[in-house]
Protein backbone atom coordinates (compact mmCIF):
# COMPACT_ATOMS: atom_id res chain seq x y z
CA UNK A 1 0.00 0.00 0.00
CA UNK A 2 1.22 3.30 -1.37
CA UNK A 3 2.28 5.74 2.17
CA UNK A 4 1.44 9.61 2.13
CA UNK A 5 2.07 11.60 -0.83
CA UNK A 6 6.11 13.05 -0.91
CA UNK A 7 6.72 16.62 -0.80
CA UNK A 8 9.32 17.95 -2.26
CA UNK A 9 10.43 21.41 -1.96
CA UNK A 10 13.06 22.87 -4.68
CA UNK A 11 15.44 25.87 -3.31
CA UNK A 12 17.47 27.81 -5.82
CA UNK A 13 19.11 31.10 -6.06
CA UNK A 14 18.29 30.79 -9.57
CA UNK A 15 14.76 29.39 -11.57
CA UNK A 16 15.73 25.95 -10.02
CA UNK A 17 15.11 24.20 -13.08
CA UNK A 18 17.40 21.37 -12.52
CA UNK A 19 16.72 20.62 -9.21
CA UNK A 20 12.69 19.99 -10.48
CA UNK A 21 14.15 17.83 -12.91
CA UNK A 22 15.88 16.07 -11.34
CA UNK A 23 13.19 15.13 -8.35
CA UNK A 24 10.98 14.42 -11.26
CA UNK A 25 13.37 12.18 -12.71
CA UNK A 26 13.74 10.26 -9.11
CA UNK A 27 9.97 10.19 -8.36
CA UNK A 28 8.96 8.60 -12.09
CA UNK A 29 10.74 5.75 -10.58
CA UNK A 30 8.07 4.77 -8.20
CA UNK A 31 4.57 3.68 -9.95
CA UNK A 32 1.46 4.50 -8.05
CA UNK A 33 2.66 7.68 -6.25
CA UNK A 34 2.19 11.00 -7.17
CA UNK A 35 4.92 13.47 -5.78
CA UNK A 36 3.59 16.91 -4.76
CA UNK A 37 6.83 19.51 -5.96
CA UNK A 38 7.14 23.33 -4.80
CA UNK A 39 9.45 25.46 -6.26
CA UNK A 40 10.97 28.11 -4.55
CA UNK A 41 12.96 30.00 -7.00
CA UNK A 42 15.67 33.20 -6.47
CA UNK A 43 16.41 32.25 -2.38
CA UNK A 44 19.19 34.81 -1.47
CA UNK A 45 19.58 34.99 1.99
CA UNK A 46 18.96 32.76 5.48
CA UNK A 47 15.65 34.82 6.32
CA UNK A 48 14.45 33.39 3.16
CA UNK A 49 15.77 29.54 4.04
CA UNK A 50 14.17 30.07 7.46
CA UNK A 51 10.70 30.93 6.14
CA UNK A 52 11.13 28.23 3.62
CA UNK A 53 12.12 25.35 5.85
CA UNK A 54 9.79 26.12 8.64
CA UNK A 55 6.82 25.24 5.71
CA UNK A 56 8.95 22.44 5.03
CA UNK A 57 8.60 21.08 8.43
CA UNK A 58 5.02 21.32 8.17
CA UNK A 59 4.79 18.47 5.41
CA UNK A 60 7.85 16.71 6.58
CA UNK A 61 9.17 17.48 2.45
CA UNK A 62 12.59 16.35 1.11
CA UNK A 63 14.69 19.81 0.73
CA UNK A 64 16.29 18.95 -2.97
CA UNK A 65 18.33 22.59 -3.91
CA UNK A 66 20.66 24.36 -6.24
CA UNK A 67 22.29 27.04 -4.29
CA UNK A 68 25.96 28.00 -4.91
CA UNK A 69 26.67 29.98 -2.74
CA UNK A 70 28.30 27.97 -0.20
CA UNK A 71 27.61 29.83 3.13
CA UNK A 72 23.89 29.50 2.21
CA UNK A 73 24.10 26.03 1.32
CA UNK A 74 25.70 25.56 4.85
CA UNK A 75 23.20 27.23 6.12
CA UNK A 76 20.37 25.58 4.81
CA UNK A 77 22.20 21.82 5.77
CA UNK A 78 22.54 22.86 9.25
CA UNK A 79 19.02 24.26 10.08
CA UNK A 80 17.20 21.68 7.94
CA UNK A 81 19.46 19.15 10.07
CA UNK A 82 17.75 20.86 13.32
CA UNK A 83 14.56 20.22 11.86
CA UNK A 84 14.90 16.90 10.75
CA UNK A 85 14.62 17.09 7.39
CA UNK A 86 16.74 15.47 4.42
CA UNK A 87 17.97 17.62 2.11
CA UNK A 88 19.44 16.93 -1.37
CA UNK A 89 22.53 18.73 -2.67
CA UNK A 90 22.33 18.89 -6.34
CA UNK A 91 25.03 20.77 -7.67
CA UNK A 92 27.68 20.93 -4.56
CA UNK A 93 29.00 17.36 -5.13
CA UNK A 94 29.60 18.06 -8.88
CA UNK A 95 31.12 21.04 -8.02
CA UNK A 96 33.89 19.77 -5.42
CA UNK A 97 34.85 17.12 -8.38
CA UNK A 98 35.34 19.42 -10.95
CA UNK A 99 37.29 21.83 -8.67
CA UNK A 100 39.43 18.99 -7.47
CA UNK A 101 39.87 17.57 -10.36
CA UNK A 102 40.83 20.74 -12.69
CA UNK A 103 42.49 22.87 -9.70
CA UNK A 104 40.08 25.83 -9.93
CA UNK A 105 38.36 27.82 -7.54
CA UNK A 106 34.51 27.71 -8.80
CA UNK A 107 33.38 31.12 -9.13
CA UNK A 108 30.22 30.15 -7.05
CA UNK A 109 28.21 32.94 -9.60
CA UNK A 110 24.10 32.38 -8.68
CA UNK A 111 21.88 32.39 -11.80
CA UNK A 112 24.96 31.87 -14.05
CA UNK A 113 23.69 29.23 -16.45
CA UNK A 114 20.66 31.59 -17.45
CA UNK A 115 23.91 34.13 -17.86
CA UNK A 116 25.41 32.23 -20.52
CA UNK A 117 22.06 31.15 -22.21
CA UNK A 118 21.73 34.79 -22.51
CA UNK A 119 25.00 35.39 -23.86
CA UNK A 120 24.89 32.36 -26.35
CA UNK A 121 21.64 32.50 -27.90
CA UNK A 122 22.50 36.80 -28.41
CA UNK A 123 25.89 35.70 -30.46
CA UNK A 124 23.43 33.41 -32.37
CA UNK A 125 20.73 36.10 -33.33
CA UNK A 126 24.03 38.52 -34.39
CA UNK A 127 25.35 35.53 -36.52
CA UNK A 128 22.09 35.29 -38.41
CA UNK A 129 21.66 39.01 -38.31
CA UNK A 130 25.38 39.75 -40.00
CA UNK A 131 24.48 36.40 -42.56
CA UNK A 132 21.10 38.07 -43.39
CA UNK A 133 22.39 41.63 -43.96
CA UNK A 134 25.60 41.30 -45.37
CA UNK A 135 26.70 43.31 -48.16
CA UNK A 136 23.56 45.38 -48.77
CA UNK A 137 20.87 41.83 -49.63
CA UNK A 138 18.57 43.34 -47.69
CA UNK A 139 18.51 47.11 -46.73
CA UNK A 140 16.14 46.61 -44.12
CA UNK A 141 18.76 45.68 -41.93
CA UNK A 142 20.21 49.40 -41.39
CA UNK A 143 17.06 50.24 -39.45
CA UNK A 144 17.83 47.18 -37.15
CA UNK A 145 21.14 46.97 -36.81
CA UNK A 146 23.16 47.93 -34.26
CA UNK A 147 25.89 49.19 -36.21
CA UNK A 148 26.21 49.69 -39.69
CA UNK A 149 29.80 49.56 -41.85
CA UNK A 150 29.76 51.48 -44.97
CA UNK A 151 33.16 51.04 -47.15
CA UNK A 152 34.25 50.28 -50.53
CA UNK A 153 34.50 46.57 -51.43
CA UNK A 154 37.35 44.53 -49.72
CA UNK A 155 37.72 46.54 -46.88
CA UNK A 156 36.92 44.08 -44.22
CA UNK A 157 33.29 44.73 -43.53
CA UNK A 158 31.78 41.21 -43.88
CA UNK A 159 34.72 40.18 -41.91
CA UNK A 160 34.14 42.58 -38.79
CA UNK A 161 30.70 42.00 -39.30
CA UNK A 162 31.03 38.00 -38.37
CA UNK A 163 33.94 39.02 -35.67
CA UNK A 164 31.36 41.77 -34.01
CA UNK A 165 28.88 39.11 -34.30
CA UNK A 166 30.80 36.62 -32.02
CA UNK A 167 30.23 40.13 -29.01
CA UNK A 168 26.86 39.49 -29.55
CA UNK A 169 26.53 42.93 -32.10
CA UNK A 170 24.51 42.82 -34.52
CA UNK A 171 25.80 44.62 -37.71
CA UNK A 172 25.18 44.92 -41.24
CA UNK A 173 27.46 46.43 -43.94
CA UNK A 174 26.65 48.13 -47.24
CA UNK A 175 28.98 48.40 -50.15
CA UNK A 176 29.69 51.72 -51.56
CA UNK A 177 30.08 51.59 -55.57
CA UNK A 178 29.59 54.91 -57.62
CA UNK A 179 27.14 53.48 -60.19
CA UNK A 180 24.72 52.35 -57.38
CA UNK A 181 23.26 55.01 -54.51
CA UNK A 182 23.19 53.84 -51.10
CA UNK A 183 20.08 53.27 -49.60
CA UNK A 184 17.76 55.60 -48.26
CA UNK A 185 17.77 53.93 -44.69
CA UNK A 186 21.43 54.86 -44.22
CA UNK A 187 20.51 58.35 -43.67
CA UNK A 188 17.73 57.83 -41.76
CA UNK A 189 19.87 56.13 -38.27
CA UNK A 190 21.85 57.73 -36.05
CA UNK A 191 25.20 58.87 -37.58
CA UNK A 192 26.86 57.23 -34.36
CA UNK A 193 25.64 53.37 -35.50
CA UNK A 194 27.21 54.21 -38.90
CA UNK A 195 31.14 53.59 -39.19
CA UNK A 196 32.94 54.19 -42.32
CA UNK A 197 35.65 52.10 -43.18
CA UNK A 198 38.88 52.81 -45.94
CA UNK A 199 42.46 51.39 -46.80
CA UNK A 200 44.97 52.96 -48.34
CA UNK A 201 44.59 52.93 -52.32
CA UNK A 202 48.08 50.75 -53.30
CA UNK A 203 47.19 48.04 -49.96
CA UNK A 204 43.61 47.83 -52.16
CA UNK A 205 45.39 47.57 -55.33
CA UNK A 206 47.58 44.53 -54.09
CA UNK A 207 43.96 42.85 -52.43
CA UNK A 208 41.64 43.56 -55.36
CA UNK A 209 44.53 42.11 -57.45
CA UNK A 210 45.21 39.04 -55.48
CA UNK A 211 41.73 38.59 -55.19
CA UNK A 212 41.33 38.43 -58.95
CA UNK A 213 43.81 35.75 -59.17
CA UNK A 214 42.84 33.30 -56.74
CA UNK A 215 39.36 33.40 -58.85
CA UNK A 216 41.57 32.65 -61.92
CA UNK A 217 41.21 36.31 -63.37
CA UNK A 218 43.65 39.12 -64.96
CA UNK A 219 44.74 41.85 -63.12
CA UNK A 220 43.98 43.97 -65.66
CA UNK A 221 40.01 44.09 -64.45
CA UNK A 222 39.06 47.32 -63.60
CA UNK A 223 38.04 45.91 -59.98
CA UNK A 224 42.00 46.70 -59.64
CA UNK A 225 42.67 49.45 -61.28
CA UNK A 226 44.14 52.19 -59.44
CA UNK A 227 42.48 54.88 -60.88
CA UNK A 228 38.93 53.39 -60.47
CA UNK A 229 39.68 52.36 -56.55
CA UNK A 230 40.96 56.51 -56.47
CA UNK A 231 37.45 57.37 -57.74
CA UNK A 232 35.69 54.38 -55.48
CA UNK A 233 37.54 55.75 -52.16
CA UNK A 234 36.58 59.56 -52.88
CA UNK A 235 33.13 58.59 -53.51
CA UNK A 236 32.86 56.56 -50.09
CA UNK A 237 34.37 59.76 -48.70
CA UNK A 238 32.10 61.58 -49.78
CA UNK A 239 28.85 59.47 -48.78
CA UNK A 240 30.81 58.98 -45.51
CA UNK A 241 30.94 63.17 -44.97
CA UNK A 242 27.16 63.07 -45.94
CA UNK A 243 26.40 60.29 -43.15
CA UNK A 244 28.33 62.45 -40.84
CA UNK A 245 29.79 59.26 -39.77
CA UNK A 246 33.25 58.31 -38.10
CA UNK A 247 36.11 56.70 -40.21
CA UNK A 248 38.40 54.26 -39.13
CA UNK A 249 41.70 54.19 -42.03
CA UNK A 250 42.22 49.76 -41.42
CA UNK A 251 45.13 50.02 -43.22
CA UNK A 252 47.90 47.64 -41.86
CA UNK A 253 45.28 46.92 -38.70
CA UNK A 254 44.25 43.59 -37.75
CA UNK A 255 40.14 42.54 -37.76
CA UNK A 256 40.65 42.57 -33.50
CA UNK A 257 42.12 45.76 -33.65
CA UNK A 258 39.93 47.34 -36.11
CA UNK A 259 36.62 45.47 -34.41
CA UNK A 260 38.18 46.73 -31.02
CA UNK A 261 38.17 50.86 -32.27
CA UNK A 262 33.92 50.10 -33.44
CA UNK A 263 33.68 49.00 -30.45
CA UNK A 264 34.88 51.92 -28.42
CA UNK A 265 33.21 53.99 -30.83
CA UNK A 266 30.00 52.58 -29.90
CA UNK A 267 30.00 52.48 -25.95
CA UNK A 268 31.69 56.10 -25.83
CA UNK A 269 30.01 57.93 -28.43
CA UNK A 270 33.17 59.10 -30.05
CA UNK A 271 33.10 61.36 -33.04
CA UNK A 272 36.28 61.46 -34.44
CA UNK A 273 38.47 59.12 -35.77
Amino acid sequence: MAKEMPVIYIISDALGETAEYVSRAAAAQFSGIRTKIRKVPYVQDEVHVDEILEEAMKEQAIIAYTLVVKKLRNYLEEKAKDYGLHTVDILGPLIKILADQTGLLPSYTPNVTHILDEQYFRKVDAIEFAVKYDDGKDPRGVLLADVVLIGVSRTSKTPLSMYLAHKGIKAANIPLVPEVSPPQELFRIPSQKVIGLTLKPDLLNQIRTERLRTLGLGSGADYANYERIVEELEYARGIMRKVGCPVIDATGKAIEETASRILEILYKGERNV
